[in-house]
């Protein structure tokens, strides 16, 4: 793959507001709702009003349109609209598609959004129910017959075999849990809020699929998180010290599926989460050592790992080393296993907090965040940062 410098892109852009609900496992109202507070909070937060919007981005997962949320928020006309596909590989690449937007000169003030009842109502780790005839589907045609319907059992099939290489055993996958739920248990917003969990509670909590433990797998989430995007100079003029977009990227890797990439030459990483990395710090010319804080999407602990390794924090198998150590400010806010699951929105809003300086888990002096989305699927990345 060919890299190329992106300074056009560079700090152009920032994140200057966050809003969120509530999170919780029954929401008692519609997505659309959802959606729509947060969307009023983060423009809020942003110190603009509906009126300032002219910009849109979601998911396709997303059950509410760009247009109705836009009609139901008080935002008038749209100038530019757009989704990303993959699950929640698509959340850091809302972020891009809104800078990008904003560089261009195609919008000035972009929204990125996710909403759902994801725990309440359709639940995402309940995996394969019904496969429509598509080119998707038909991947999926090869892996269902052998009993594999769900995520946590297409990711203990990659799981296993980085514990057979590296030969370790599923206790390691602990760390990423007991780090994340130590932060979530000072989080007021974390659903696990003052319950964190030992390494001897990870290793007694029930098998999902061997070697995926209950406390290895995130939960399910019902809620909605927004972000605002708008350019470097307006930025400067708006209430909170602004998260600039230091440098954006999507990935898919070579013989790419939907988290049952089972037929690439080896299974202990993350090509996709590489090609990001690869860009991100080309792009942005800092590395691993310039990161204060890591906020890495955690749906499955085993991926955590293989990021750490992917992004040249530590070598290929020493992740659960590192994690363990401490080596690295890890998903603060107790990232999904801890905090919510919000297709990793929620992680970029921690990554904003940090570099505010407001976040629960604060850490000293924080400049640089490396922020995440889904892995095991074409996915995305940034890093932002509290100067250009």
């Amino acid at each position: 793959m060919s890299l190329r410098r992106a300074d056009q892109l560079g700090g152009k852009a920032a994140i200057v507001g966050i809003g969120a609900t509530e999170f919780s496992k029954d929401s008692g109202r519609s997505e659309l709702k959802l959606a729509v507070e947060a969307v009023q909070a983060a423009v809020e937060d942003a110190g603009l009003t509906p009126a300032d919007v002219d910009g849109m981005v979601t998911f396709t997962m997303d059950t509410s349109p760009e247009i109705t949320v836009a009609q139901a928020a008080g935002i008038g006309e749209l100038s530019f609209f757009s989704r990303v596909h993959y699950g929640g590989g698509a959340a850091c690449a809302t972020v891009q598609q809104a800078a990008l937007a904003v560089a261009s000169g195609v919008a000035e003030v972009v929204v990125c959004y996710r909403a759902f009842n994801e725990r309440s109502g359709r639940r995402f780790g309940s995996g394969v129910q019904h496969r429509e005839p598509s080119a998707e589907g038909a991947a999926l045609g090869w892996n269902l017959p052998s009993g594999l319907l769900t995520p946590a059992s297409w990711v203990a099939m990659a799981a296993q075999r980085y514990l057979h290489t590296y030969g370790l055993t599923p206790e390691v996958f602990g760390h990423v849990a007991v780090t994340d739920r130590r932060h979530a248990a000072r989080n007021p917003a974390a659903y696990f809020y003052e319950k964190p969990i030992t390494l001897a509670d990870h290793a007694t909590s029930r098998w999902i699929v061997e070697p995926l433990r209950l406390l290895d797998c995130c939960q399910e989430t019902d809620g909605g998180q927004a972000l605002v995007v708008t350019s470097a100079e307006r930025a400067a003029d708006l209430p909170h010290p602004p998260a600039l977009i230091v440098a954006a990227a999507q990935g898919a890797g070579r013989s790419q599926e939907q988290m049952t990439s089972f037929y690439r030459d080896g299974l202990t990483g993350l090509p996709e989460m590489n090609v990001v990395a690869r860009q991100l710090w080309q792009t942005s010319g800092i590395g691993p050592d310039d990161i204060d804080v890591g906020i890495l999407y955690d749906h499955f602990t085993p991926f955590v790992l293989m990021q750490l390794e992917e992004f040249g924090f530590c070598g290929p198998g020493e992740g659960a080393a590192f994690v363990a150590g401490d080596a690295l400010p890890l998903n603060t806010h107790g990232g999904q296993l801890g905090e919510a699951y919000l297709h990793g929105m929620n992680g970029i809003a921690e990554a904003v907090r940090q570099l505010r300086g407001t976040s629960v888990n604060q850490i000293p002096g924080a400049a640089r965040s490396l922020v995440t989305a889904g892995t095991g699927v074409p996915t995305s990345g940034l890093i932002l940062g509290a100067d250009g």
